[in-house]
């Protein structure tokens, strides 16, 4: 049987400056979860239709990601009660392309995601500075007062359509701490599609469906906010905690 090595190298490939035409930072996200078991055969089934992102040889890269939120954890309340226009603040390190930035997203009304990001120098630093909190400050629209909540550290195979405007990342090995405690969700994979404008269409989607696969919505910040936080309120995400729970134990 092929492993995950072997099928994604049968893939044609892309580079990173060849997929300047798809950043999409401002764009619809369908997500899917679903376990790492199929993941084997679905990247088979969808190998003809898209290219796979090289990066210095690399077709899986590595993420690093230091999550901000207030002290009353404001945007993970705002993801739970599902109120629109939140934001979520993040350190992210592109490890295979040294690249290390501050990236602010913004879910807005109209469902769709728009992503502002800085460079930062020398990794993920240890403190906000004073110029970013002003570059926060324009994005969010006022001053608020961030401190660093969890680590969140995965790897990624992305994936251009030949056809369509659409970029799709699969991430697994999801790994996550915080001061106090450790988690994974290593038995989950974790793909978005990331269109101009909503699309059915998508091979992926198409593919996945044909597998038993459909969206669900699964926030990396928040799943990981949980298992690091048994006590945080969390009503509206039990099916969500219940639904990993089956795939881990399926």
């Amino acid at each position: 049987m092929e492993n995950l090595t072997q099928i994604i190298s049968g893939f044609d490939t892309i580079s990173l400056s060849q997929m300047d035409g798809v950043k999409l930072m401002n764009r619809t996200d369908t997500k899917f979860t679903f376990s790492c078991l199929k993941l084997n055969e679905l990247l088979k089934n969808i190998k003809p239709f898209y290219n796979i992102l090289d990066i210095k040889g690399q077709l899986i890269q590595d993420y690093k990601s230091l999550y901000y939120d207030t002290e009353d954890r404001k945007f993970y309340i705002d993801h739970h009660n599902r109120r629109v226009n939140r934001n979520k603040i993040r350190f992210r390190q592109y490890v295979g392309s040294d690249l290390t930035f501050l990236e602010i997203k913004l879910k807005n009304n109209k469902g769709r995601t728009i992503k502002k990001r800085i460079k930062v120098l020398d990794g993920i630093p240890n403190k906000i500075s004073k110029e970013q909190s002003t570059f926060i400050k324009k994005i969010i629209g006022k001053n608020i007062d961030v401190s660093a909540q969890q680590w969140i550290s995965f790897r990624r195979i992305t994936l251009v359509s030949k056809k369509d405007k659409e970029r799709l990342t699969i991430d697994i090995d999801l790994n996550f701490s915080n001061q106090i405690k450790t988690g994974n969700l290593n038995y989950l994979a974790i793909a978005e599609v990331k269109q101009e404008r909503m699309s059915r269409s998508s091979i992926f989607i198409t593919k996945a469906k044909e597998m038993g696969i459909l969206p669900f919505r699964l926030s990396k910040y928040c799943i990981s906010t949980l298992q690091l936080n048994p006590d945080i309120k969390k009503n509206r995400f039990k099916k969500k905690e219940l639904f990993i729970n089956r795939l881990k134990y399926a």
